[in-house]
């Protein structure tokens, strides 16, 4: 119990009250956007007529408050020496790319064509299969920064997986989802699909970058990495949890409309994400791949580019379609199950090899924890 006790420690980065609870606050926030959804509809209508290309940029704001406190963490000297390190590349790309769009699709078939063919009709289940796919063609982008940080993972190195797997996105993305729909005249939104990556990557990369080095220049090291680092702490979940209630306050109703369904979407869906982190981390593991960079390597194939694939149904599909309520029910599941994978990988950072950098940040947070307790 001890020996656990001190790897959650070591692993959760002294998490405060936001972070130990998490679980019970995403399911707070999830009920209170439904909610919000359902009895005051004029809140989420107003939101939606900020949008562009299908795009909330209320959303996108949050996400910048999500994803912020790692962008300015990361030190950009350090990236080129990151990709010269292939195998964390090698490892998302080929989980993302060859392995996830194609298994998505398979346990989306089998469960909703096969498995629970006698309670879905058949015209809709290819709806729930569609938004299934969408999920599972679009690796995270944005939320895969929080599981990093919540994971202790290198945010340099991070950042150097997402970009790539974001190149990879602009020009895969529409194929794929096109040969396992087996649909010939499919319009993607490509405005979507790149405003997406300039909202969630460009823009808090840049306001990372600059403000690291103005406040590095002015305030000095010590303090940005002792004083400024420890007020955003909190910033990156409140930013998810505001983030939830927003986007399920925008489907309140249809939630509440179709409880069995969402349950029955769900479940390849969580079979799906297990399924894509056993994968990547345990190849990770094999190629003794350091934890810090196999966890997110992990995370960005389990978890999904929810907010392009939301976007891209509704587009294609409409708003009350079920392709659009599959992509919602991913983002239902997403949040508790990779927050549950999230402690697993905690919990078996004693399995991956460490970098010194690594095991000098175990020695100096050690004092801290004996001096809480």
């Amino acid at each position: 119990m001890e020996k656990d006790k001190d790897i959650e420690q070591e692993g959760g980065k002294g998490l405060g009250i936001f972070e130990k609870y998490l679980t019970v606050w995403v399911a707070i926030c999830i009920a209170v956007g439904v909610l919000i959804g359902r009895f005051w509809p004029a809140f989420p209508q107003t939101l939606e007529q900020w949008e562009y290309a299908q795009i909330s940029i209320p959303v996108a704001v949050l996400i910048w408050f999500m994803i912020y406190p790692m962008m300015v963490q990361i030190d950009f000297s350090s990236i080129l020496e990151a990709g010269k390190k292939p195998k964390g590349l090698t490892v998302t790309l080929v989980t993302n790319w060859l392995i996830k769009p194609f298994t998505m699709y398979f346990f989306a078939w089998l469960f909703i064509r096969v498995i629970f063919s006698g309670f879905i009709p058949a015209e809709l289940g290819r709806e729930y299969i569609a938004g299934a796919v969408l999920l599972g063609a679009a690796p995270c982008t944005a939320m895969v920064f929080v599981w990093s940080y919540l994971s202790d993972g290198d945010p340099t190195y991070t950042l150097v997986q997402v970009s790539v797997n974001n190149l990879v996105l602009l020009f895969a993305y529409a194929p794929i989802v096109m040969f396992l729909l087996g649909l010939s005249d499919i319009i993607v939104p490509w405005d979507t699909i790149v405003l997406s990556v300039v909202l969630y990557i460009v823009i808090p990369l840049a306001g990372g970058y600059f403000s690291r080095r103005y406040l590095i220049k002015t305030r000095g090291i010590e303090w940005f990495e002792n004083v400024f680092l420890s007020k955003l702490s909190n910033l990156t979940v409140i930013g998810l949890l505001l983030t939830l209630i927003l986007l399920f306050s925008f489907q309140g109703d249809t939630i509440v409309n179709n409880p069995f369904h969402i349950v029955l979407i769900a479940v390849p869906l969580i079979i799906q994400t297990f399924f894509i982190f056993t994968i990547a981390y345990t190849a990770s593991k094999l190629w003794k791949i350091k934890h810090s960079v196999a966890a997110p390597a992990a995370m960005i194939g389990a978890s999904n580019f929810f907010e392009l694939a939301v976007a891209t149904a509704i587009a294609l599909f409409g708003l009350q379609s079920g392709a659009a309520l599959a992509t919602v029910v991913g983002v239902l599941v997403e949040v508790p199950v990779m927050l549950a994978l999230v402690a697993i990988a905690n919990r078996t950072r004693h399995w991956f090899p460490s970098s010194e950098a690594e095991k000098i940040g175990e020695v100096k947070t050690k004092p801290q924890q004996d001096s809480r307790s």
